[in-house]
C-alpha cells in the first residue's frame, strides 16, 4: 500500500447539463519520503488536483488516501504551501506562525510554543525579522514564512502549489535550495506542483506530467536518478541530468503541439443579412 494515493479521481465543474471534467481517472502513488513533482501548463488543473490531495475540495469520484484511509477534509497531516503566501498582514513573523502552530499544538505551553517558532523561523534563515509584518518583507521573505508555517506544523505530507512562480530567478534559485536542505534534513513526504522542467529536475526523485485540459489526467512518469545531494553550479554539464530535462521537455512541447493540432474551431452560422441601400434613387 502506498503512502499516499490518487485512486481514478475525476471531478468537474459546472450546471449538470453543461459540466466540464477538469480531472479524469487521475491516479497516483507516493511512498513516504519520496519527492515527486507533477508538472503542468496553465490551466491544465494543476492547483484543483492540490485542493483534492491537502482534502478542500472532495472527488466526484474516485478517491485520495492516506495510509489506505480517504481524505475527506484538510487537516494537520497535510500541510499545503500556496503561491501567494497567505499570510495575516496585522501579525508578525512570529504572530503569523504562532497562529498556526496553536491550533495543531494547543497544549504548548507559552515558553514551548515560543521556542518552537523560533526554531523554524532559524530555520528558513528570518530570525532577524522575527518582528517584523508581511508588508515590511520582500517577496522571498514572505514565501518563507509560508514554509515556516507549513513545516512548524509538522505535516506528515508538504504540498506546494507552485510555491515560488511569482518570485525573481535568484530568489527562486536560493528557496529550491532551501526547500531541498529541510526536506534531506526532516525527510517529509513532498509533492509538488510546478510549470518549470529545471526546478522539478532539480528537485524531485519522480517527474510526472499532467496532460492538458479538460479531462486532464497524469501521463506517464520521468524517474529522476541524479545522485543528491545535486549541485546546481555542475548540473548543466551533467549529461544525464541535460538528457532528462531535454526529455521532458519534448514531451510537454509534443503534448501541446499535439493539442493545438487536434483543435477544432468552432464553426459559426451567420445570419444571412444583406447591408441597406443608402445610394440616391
Amino acid at each position: 500500500m502506498a503512502y499516499l494515493e490518487l485512486d481514478n479521481v475525476s471531478i468537474g465543474f459546472g450546471p449538470p447539463d453543461n459540466r466540464v471534467d477538469v480531472l479524469k481517472d487521475v491516479s497516483l502513488s507516493v511512498e513516504e519520503n519520496e519527492f515527486v513533482a507533477i508538472i503542468g501548463f496553465s490551466g491544465s488543473g494543476k492547483s484543483t488536483l492540490m485542493s483534492l490531495l491537502a482534502g478542500l475540495q472532495k472527488p466526484d469520484t474516485g478517491e485520495v488516501r492516506i495510509h489506505g484511509n480517504v481524505i475527506t477534509e484538510p487537516g494537520p497531516q497535510l500541510g499545503i504551501m500556496f503561491q501567494n503566501y497567505s499570510l495575516l498582514p496585522w501579525l508578525t513573523v512570529f504572530g503569523n506562525i504562532e497562529l498556526a502552530v496553536h491550533q495543531v499544538f494547543p497544549e504548548l505551553s507559552k515558553a514551548a510554543l515560543k521556542e518552537h517558532v523560533e526554531h523554524y523561523v532559524e530555520m528558513v534563515s528570518l530570525t532577524p525579522a522575527l518582528a517584523k509584518r508581511p508588508s515590511e518583507l520582500s517577496g522571498g521573505m514572505r514565501q518563507r514564512v509560508s514554509l515556516a508555517r507549513t513545516l512548524a506544523m509538522r505535516p506528515e505530507i508538504l504540498l506546494l502549489d507552485e510555491p515560488l512562480s511569482a518570485l525573481d530567478a535568484l530568489t527562486r534559485a536560493v528557496l529550491q535550495d532551501e526547500i531541498i536542505r529541510i526536506w534531506e534534513e526532516d525527510k517529509r513526504t513532498v509533492l509538488m506542483i510546478t510549470n518549470d522542467v529545471d526546478e522539478a529536475t532539480l528537485m524531485a526523485d519522480r517527474i510526472v506530467p499532467l496532460t492538458l485540459g479538460p479531462s486532464a489526467t497524469l501521463a506517464e512518469e520521468f524517474a529522476v536518478t541524479l545522485d543528491r545531494p545535486r549541485d546546481r553550479a555542475n548540473l548543466n554539464k551533467n549529461p544525464e541530468f541535460m538528457k532528462l530535462k531535454n526529455a521532458v521537455t519534448q514531451f510537454m512541447v509534443g503534448m501541446n503541439t499535439e493539442a493545438r493540432e487536434t483543435k477544432v474551431a468552432p464553426t459559426i452560422s451567420m445570419p444571412d443579412v444583406k447591408p441597406m441601400d443608402f445610394s440616391a434613387a
